[in-house]
């Protein structure tokens, strides 16, 4: 097999992410449907604790992250739903397209989608929750995209690994969920820090762990993904 150059392949990964944009911005229907279903997420977390505002705002950050975790799935799946109707996933392979072009333009992709419903979420989070950035929006920004990195790497991966299973709307929450564990952890706390002030600065350390997290899995998947999604 003929390996791709390195300039060859950032060109293939633009020329796919720009595809997989112009799609999403035609119909729009997918951002819609994340917003929508996360804003609703963080409304039930607010009527399930009731009037205990201190208790909203100590988990704000937990609360925001779970949000985005839940939506991320339905991104995540619907990401590779499109490509795998009608056969084009295998068009594109045919192009040809390097297996690492696509799974870098699928996970930049989804992390873009991911990071434009945290920003969007965020007013939602202080309207609802009471709560305040305290520490800077410098610092709400890294945990933001570093966070919304850590769910799209491994997301896309597992998407494409469940795409042709029969229960890939079931498969894929369940081998999800478990791995990001430790990115949501860190997001969650870095957020609560942001929201909350951070005296002990503790904010760098979990910044730090969610970039380890980042390199693991980002290397991880651009070295297996040509495996994942061979027949």
């Amino acid at each position: 097999m003929r390996k791709t150059r390195p300039l060859s392949l950032l060109k293939t990964t633009l020329v796919l992410i720009r595809k997989d944009l112009l799609i999403e911005w035609r119909t729009r229907a997918r951002l819609n449907a994340l917003v929508f279903f996360a804003m609703a997420t963080l409304l039930l977390f607010s009527f399930a604790l009731g009037p205990d505002t201190k208790l909203l705002e100590r988990n704000a950050g937990g609360y925001l992250w779970l949000a985005i975790l839940f939506a991320s799935v339905l991104s995540l799946g619907e990401s590779f739903r499109v490509e795998t109707e009608n056969a084009c996933l295998d068009g594109v392979r045919l192009a040809p397209a390097d297996a690492r072009a696509i799974f870098l333009s699928k996970a930049l992709g989804n992390a873009l989608l991911l990071l434009a419903l945290g920003v969007v979420l965020v007013p939602v989070m202080v309207a609802l929750y009471g709560v305040r950035i305290v520490t800077g929006f410098g610092d709400l920004a890294s945990i933001l995209v570093l966070g919304s990195l850590a769910l799209s790497a491994p997301g896309t991966v597992y998407a494409a690994i469940s795409s042709h299973a029969r229960a890939r709307d079931v498969l894929l929450p369940l081998l999800l969920f478990p791995l990001v564990i430790p990115a949501l952890l860190s997001a969650a706390k870095g957020t609560t820090l942001v929201l909350q002030g951070d005296p002990m600065q503790q904010l760098g350390s979990w910044q730090g762990l969610l970039l380890g997290f980042n390199l693991i899995y980002w290397g991880v998947g651009f070295v297996l993904f040509p495996r994942v999604i061979e027949d």
